[in-house]
């Protein structure tokens, strides 16, 4: 498809001449007499590039650019007027005009020009899609470029399409319903509910109903016929939260409605077909809920056909101040306070704290700094309990299992070594590794846990031939976690050199 150039211009005659200078270049040359015509045109056809005219009858080429401008249409604007001088030019340039032609505009002049600013619209093009793929500060809800969120989305787009079933697993707050609906949202089934059911938030003797719906008469209270959350999603999508909660007989209940496809309404007889894509949550390993009794083997492998592992907060590096700012933001334009950004001791703070609740304690303190303190930067000192104690010199590390000590370990199978998943690496130098003798005299060397850590990673990372995911997958540890202690070793490594 030919590049579409949009020319404004109200003499007829100029706008004859100017077809006749491009009649042979290789794009498509629309003409319109006023900035109206030319609104619409943009906002039907977007143009990449527009030629506007600086005098039209209805109104002037720069409200016409200040209007391009203030939409974020993607065009390029050329600005031609016999009335130029260099202040306007300068001026236009400022408010965003790509170039300024002044009249009269020669014929090599203005496919120069064209040209030019074309290729360079479409190399923009191209760079923003190639962002837009490899790395996106958002999508669908999520907030977030960090490398594992990067590899949740590109999840989301694989999956979305498909009918799959997807299981989605992660501690409380890391935003598994935003998940769900991201889903919905780039899947076909957009247009259609989507309709999301918290298991763990429904009693027991309500949870049929709450699924299947009931008719009258069902129970005590029972007054009219009610759909159920399979019912009101017919055609698109049913979230269920928190699927480790449901009671085993109702376990039973779901997987035969995922098996037929049809519901029969508690206190009911007829069978009801429903048109829904199934998606699960869990912030529990539902692999210790199945050895446990709690959740059925079947239903497990019935819905976790494409797992997605939603990282924690402390995982997601530089998207902890990404998502603060865009919180301080958000709620001082509601509370109408004046608050734009972070200071930097603010922010070290937020990226030494581990985050227990993820984006929604992030979320909720930075609405409560919001609501209880005004100013322009949010300051150290106007930080609520817990995050008002921390030390940035010395971060807060998420308690972790005490790893049975290394002599006391059953030596590992050759060409392995064994894997810590969450030991923060020291801040300060290490002690070599001790030399310890044993009862027969015989000696041998005990690295610190961190170093086995490392070098155990990086010789899995290397024996995938630099894949992470396959490493990963190796190691039994989630992708984020080797991306992280991959992230922390360069970035360390990259300071001792600047040293």
């Amino acid at each position: 498809m030919e590049p579409k150039v949009l020319l404004v211009e109200d003499s007829n005659s100029l706008a004859i001449l100017y077809k006749q200078y491009i009649k042979d270049e290789p794009y498509d040359l629309f003409h319109v007499e006023t900035g109206k015509d030319a609104k619409l045109f943009i906002e039907h056809h977007a143009p990449q590039l527009v030629i506007l005219d600086l005098k039209l009858p209805d109104t002037t080429g720069e409200e016409i650019l200040d209007w391009i401008k203030e939409n974020e249409i993607p065009t390029s604007v050329i600005i031609a007027t016999a009335h130029g001088s260099v202040n306007t030019a300068v001026n236009l340039i400022q408010k965003g005009a790509d170039d300024f032609l002044e009249k009269p505009i020669t014929a090599d002049r203005l496919k120069t020009s064209v040209a030019l600013h074309l290729k360079r619209t479409k190399l923009e093009n191209l760079v923003s899609k190639l962002e837009t793929k490899f790395d996106r500060p958002n999508f669908h809800g999520f907030i977030g470029s960090s490398l594992p969120m990067q590899a949740v989305y590109k999840i989301i787009e694989s999956a979305a399409p498909t009918t799959a079933s997807v299981f989605i697993n992660g501690e409380s707050g890391t935003g598994k319903e935003v998940c769900a609906e991201a889903l919905h949202k780039q899947s076909k089934r957009a247009g259609k509910p989507f309709v999301a059911l918290n298991c763990g938030a429904i009693p027991r003797d309500l949870m049929e109903s709450e699924i299947f719906g009931h008719v009258k008469g069902a129970f005590t209270g029972a007054t009219t016929d009610r759909k159920g959350a399979a019912m009101q999603a017919h055609g698109g999508t049913l979230f269920l939260d928190e699927l480790c909660e449901m009671e085993l007989e109702m376990q039973k209940k779901l997987l035969r409605f995922l098996q037929t496809g049809s519901v029969t309404p508690l206190g009911g007889s007829k069978e009801l077909k429903a048109d829904v894509r199934i998606i699960c949550a869990t912030n529990k390993d539902p692999l210790k809920e199945i050895e446990a009794g709690r959740f059925r083997e079947d239903l497990y492998y019935r819905v976790h056909v494409i797992p997605i592992e939603l990282p924690a907060l402390r995982e997601r590096d530089k998207d902890i101040v990404t998502l603060a700012k865009h919180f301080v933001k958000l709620y001082s334009k509601q509370d109408g306070k004046g608050f734009t950004g972070l200071s930097t001791e603010v922010e070290s703070i937020l990226k030494a704290y581990p985050w227990p609740g993820n984006v929604r304690q992030l979320q909720n303190i930075m609405r409560n700094v919001v609501v209880l303190n005004d100013g322009t930067k949010v300051e150290a000192n106007q930080l609520p309990p817990p995050l008002n104690a921390v030390n940035p010199a010395k971060p807060v590390v998420v308690a972790t299992p005490t790893p049975t000590p290394v002599a006391e370990q059953a030596p590992p199978p050759a060409n392995v070594q064994p894997v810590v998943t969450e030991i923060a690496s020291p801040t300060e130098p290490q002690p070599a590794p001790t030399t310890v003798s044993n009862e027969s005299s015989a000696t041998f060397s005990v690295k610190p846990m961190w170093q086995v850590e490392k070098e155990t990673i990086q010789n899995a990372i290397k024996v995938c031939d630099g894949n992470v995911l396959n490493a990963a997958v190796m190691l039994e540890v989630s992708p984020s976690t080797v991306y992280r202690k991959k992230q922390q070793w360069e970035a360390e490594d990259d300071l001792q050199v600047s040293e």
